[in-house]
């Protein structure tokens, strides 16, 4: 999110008005440092008491209904990086790269060029990758995924809406992530959204790594996960169709690499979510508490799967590697498994296999082949003595 100037945004995260949120049932204000939530917080509103204070805390709870439960984010928080780019002051998404081992992507949010920076493990900028056909009205979201020949591809979605339903469609952008890392300009496609039931503030997208699957979380209130058709087109618009619920004031989200589970985040916590048997989005695990940011707006999953990483807009922000409680850290997969389940490990795991084969049936061929050489020299030598 991106108000302007810069000041307005500054005096909304101070206001400090606590907001209640319907379905959800979360109590949550906004000023620093973050106050703090009560798991009780819609038993008590619908009972028409006040929620009791808690001790503060320096994460915070998204997460309240059944199978909720609040965890702390560490007194230790591990920095990942610090982004040291001063071209990058509202880092609005992160993407770890399935090419380039140790590169993270981001992008800025508004008014600026369409770009993406690719940052090293060091969090210098290793190049700079510019959309052209791209615009940048409202960029909060980003996500790694595959073209339609199937190579890892970056997605950029300009999916905010500060005004509330004032655009009538979003969209968003692919290129297919380069073999070579460097600052060059790259052709994007682009994909027009719409939302079944109207236009709406988001700033979450998620891709399924397992089927390509792209998903939007709105923000406000009655947050929900929105699907896109399982092949988008590039002619007309790509409708967006609900399909399970999120917290309010999502700020971004992403699917684990294995494409096992997704997290989705808001400014101060996470909710954790298994997927369904197909792959769609399903139910709750918990919820996290994350480290303080001064705008957290950015989610996506290490590279092994076993935390996240969350970044926040301002100028030298770092990017802090929250590990994933026991319940929600990825399935052990066959050896031959892709690291980022984009199905490019596929090949590997095929060809072990059917190596195996070829050595289960081997010795049997072997062996019959020996026995015909056998029995073809023993009946040419009977005739020979006959």
């Amino acid at each position: 999110m991106s108000l302007r100037p810069p000041h307005r945004r500054q005096a909304v995260l101070r206001a400090g008005a606590a907001l209640a949120l319907p379905a959800g049932g979360l109590a949550w204000t906004l000023p620093a440092p973050p106050a703090t939530a009560s798991t009780a917080a819609s038993t008590t509103a619908s009972a028409g008491t006040a929620a009791a204070p808690r001790t503060p805390y320096t994460g915070a709870y998204t997460g309240t209904g059944a199978g909720a439960r609040a965890q702390r984010a560490a007194p230790d928080d591990e920095i990942a990086f610090t982004v040291s780019d001063p071209r990058i002051t509202e880092s609005s998404g992160l993407a770890v790269s399935r090419r380039h081992r140790g590169v993270t992507y981001t992008h800025n949010d508004s008014g600026g060029v369409a770009q993406i920076f690719a940052l090293g493990p060091d969090g210098r900028t290793r190049a700079v990758l510019t959309l052209a056909g791209a615009g940048a009205r409202d960029w909060e979201a980003m996500a790694m995924g595959r073209d339609e020949q199937g190579r890892p591809a970056i997605f950029v979605a300009d999916i905010g809406d500060n005004l509330g339903g004032a655009w009538p469609y979003v969209t968003v952008y692919r290129v297919t992530e380069p073999e070579r890392l460097r600052t060059r300009t790259l052709r994007a496609t682009a994909f027009r959204f719409k939302y079944e039931d109207g236009p709406r503030n988001a700033e979450t997208m998620m891709i399924n790594p397992r089927t390509n699957r792209l998903y939007i979380a709105s923000k406000l209130f009655s947050a929900a996960v929105y699907e896109a058709p399982a092949r988008l087109s590039t002619r007309g618009t790509n409708l967006l169709r609900k399909v399970g619920d999120a917290p309010a004031i999502a700020t971004d989200g992403a699917f684990a690499p294995d494409g096992s589970g997704y997290a989705i985040r808001t400014y101060f916590g996470a909710r954790l979510y298994r997927v369904d048997a197909k792959g769609r989005p399903g139910r709750m695990l918990t919820s996290i508490g994350l480290p303080r940011q001064q705008q957290g707006e950015s989610l996506t999953y290490s590279a092994d799967g076993r935390s996240l990483l969350v970044g926040s807009e301002g100028p030298a922000q770092a990017v802090y590697r929250v590990p994933l409680p026991k319940d929600a850290l990825p399935s052990p997969g066959p050896s031959g498994s892709s690291r980022n389940g984009d199905g490019e490990g596929n090949g590997g795991g095929a060809g072990s296999a059917e190596e195996g084969r070829r050595d289960s049936t081997g010795p049997s061929l072997g062996l019959i082949i020996a026995l015909s050489i056998a029995a073809a020299v023993g009946y040419g030598l009977l005739r020979r003595r006959s």
